[in-house]
């Protein structure tokens, strides 16, 4: 599943490209993948309105139109590439295509069909519609100090649960999460009441650090995940435990996988030893 580093890489590529680009009329070769407002009023609505900025919360992509906002969530396996005029934009599963005026265009691609795109008018149809359940954004909105007192708070809650919960704070998933435990020396079953400010702090940091290095190699791939440009993440050449199990870590021991928060999870048993 694309996260905070693949969605930002994908805004990084895409916003030289398309800023000022007028989007033509969409086609939608699977509506279902429209969650907001209707079908044809989607159409309509996002025909001759032009871009003017790329933002991103969390796992979503957010684009500002000079009226309104085109909002896409990737899900588990959604990809959204840039098509330049006259490329071939063959895709087994395309779901939508967005031309622009120039002829150019964004193709949504989506095995599992479970991606979503919204169209959505003012800043309180955005927090009403699409981001009710989505927390702060954990790089862009969440600083070092309210990170550390949102961990106080949760002192019942697994931290591995906490971090993967999005209404808590938005962006991380299952690869970073397991990651940025790794690199703090934190079983990944341990509960946030039992981390020191100290530890919560390093913690913090850790997030921030292994986020930006993703984002630097351009995100995580393993099977379904592209950029805007079709090319692969990455950063799994540099994933120090995820998807690892029964390797040798750095320190010598075999990586071990079990099942916390209901997801596979991989850490060291010496390095993150259970308190």
């Amino acid at each position: 599943m694309p996260e905070l580093p693949e969605v930002e890489t994908i805004r990084r590529e895409l916003e030289p490209l398309i800023m000022g680009k007028v989007f033509a009329e969409p086609l939608l070769h699977m509506p279902t993948t429209i969650a907001s407002p209707a079908p044809g009023e989607f159409v309509s609505g996002l025909s001759g309105r032009k871009v003017t900025s790329l933002g991103r919360r969390g796992k979503y992509l957010v684009i500002h139109l000079d009226s309104g906002m085109l909002v896409v969530h990737l899900r588990m396996t959604g990809n959204l590439a840039y098509i330049e005029k006259g490329s071939s934009g063959e895709e087994r599963f395309l779901r939508v295509t967005l031309p622009f005026t120039d002829g150019a265009a964004l193709y949504y691609s989506d095995m599992r069909r479970f991606g979503r795109l919204w169209l959505v008018c003012s800043k309180e149809e955005l927090e009403s519609l699409v981001m009710k359940n989505t927390g702060p954004d954990i790089v862009n909105d969440l600083t070092r100090e309210e990170f550390i007192e949102l961990l106080g708070k949760k002192v019942r809650r697994g931290l591995k649960a906490l971090l993967l919960d999005q209404k808590i704070a938005a962006g991380m998933g299952n690869i970073y999460t397991d990651e940025c435990l790794f690199r703090c020396g934190i079983h990944p079953s341990s509960a946030a009441g039992k981390l020191s400010q100290e530890e919560a702090g390093k913690l913090y940091d850790a997030v921030q650090a292994v986020l930006a290095e993703g984002i630097e190699y351009g995100g995580t791939t393993f099977r379904d995940y592209r950029n805007a440009s079709g090319a692969l993440g990455d950063f799994q050449s540099r994933l120090a435990v995820y998807n690892r199990k029964g390797e040798k870590c750095r320190c010598g021991a075999e990586i071990e996988k079990t099942v916390v928060a209901g997801r596979g999870t991989y850490f060291c048993p010496h390095c993150q030893k259970s308190s």
